[in-house]
């Protein structure tokens, strides 16, 4: 009767659900997803990716020692990290500077031997690597942030002197830019460890000289004279070197507050000992303090990757 009142014809309804195509799903008994396939769900394992690219891990510390009023050091450090499906590139910088006692505006003249050196790389060498185009040759880029860097303390902060130790990684090469008595080690697994820079000082020389021993160079009353620093004279030439990085083991950059406070079989112990760099800079600056911090203790440590 409500067929004939809404005037549908039961012909008709049939020949619209046909035109439609609709599949028909059987009616099942049991579970829902019986429907759906008759083939056994089985657990999938994902398993987690142990690949670890190789970093850098760095650490760093200062103090302005136990006999100072105020912090004639500055210190940089950056990484970072350029990697594809197949290729990597850990890429570091870290600076160093001591301010010369004595002189005026000591910690303006580190303060600004850092910032320009850093500028002058990153300018020059990292920024061309990123958008991938040809840098200047290494040696000179680092010898003329140097040289900017002399410039600008010299006009900036004239009769002001500082060291300058700057360690640059890309890959497995390292570059060393120096200037003054703060130094570069390269710490090994077993502990030894080899002085990557030479002293510009007074007593070095006299050491090479064979005028003084190393002990007696580190009495000498003279020991803190360098005979060259940037904003001190010209014309003026930096140290700079480049080689392949090593295997294992550690990279330490640090002041005079430290390595002329401490002695190395306690700096390496200390190295060797902590469980991460930042933990070991930390360390080497107590150690120099409790040896009565006669100035301001600056360190940077960078664990070579594996």
């Amino acid at each position: 009767m409500l067929a004939k009142l809404f005037g549908l014809k039961k012909k008709k309804s049939e020949k619209r659900d046909a035109s439609l195509d609709i599949p028909t799903i059987p009616r099942q008994t049991g579970s829902p997803l019986a429907a759906l396939t008759t083939k056994p769900l089985t657990a999938v394992r994902v398993e987690p990716k142990t690949d670890v690219l190789p970093q850098l891990r760095v650490g760093c510390a200062q103090s302005v020692g136990m006999q100072r009023d105020h912090n004639e050091d500055a210190i940089l450090t950056l990484t970072t990290l350029a990697a594809t499906n197949d290729s990597y590139l850990p890429i570091g910088l870290f600076i160093i500077a001591d301010g010369m006692g004595g002189h005026k505006y000591g910690e303006i003249a580190s303060s600004l031997a850092v910032h320009t050196f850093a500028h002058r790389i990153l300018d020059k060498m990292m920024l061309p690597l990123l958008e991938a185009k040809p840098a200047d040759p290494l040696q000179e880029i680092l010898e003329s942030g140097v040289m900017e860097a002399h410039r600008v303390i010299s006009k900036e902060a004239p009769g002001s002197g500082t060291t300058l130790t700057a360690l640059l990684i890309s890959g497995r090469q390292m570059s060393i830019a120096h200037v003054g008595d703060s130094r570069a080690y390269h710490i090994q697994p077993n502990g030894e460890m080899q002085t990557l820079t030479r002293d510009h000082s007074l007593v070095m020389r006299m050491i090479e000289l064979g005028h003084l021993t190393e002990d007696e160079a580190a009495v000498h009353p003279q020991r803190n004279v360098l005979y060259r620093a940037l904003g001190q004279g010209d014309p003026f030439s930096p140290d700079v070197s480049t080689c392949p990085l090593p295997e294992a083991g550690h990279l330490l950059l640090c002041t005079d507050g430290l390595w002329g406070v401490a002695a190395q079989e306690e700096i390496s112990s200390i190295i060797q000992a902590a469980p991460t760099p930042e933990a070991a800079c930390q360390q080497l600056i107590d150690a120099a303090n409790k040896a009565g911090g006669p100035d301001n203790i600056s360190a940077i440590l960078v664990r070579i990757p594996d």
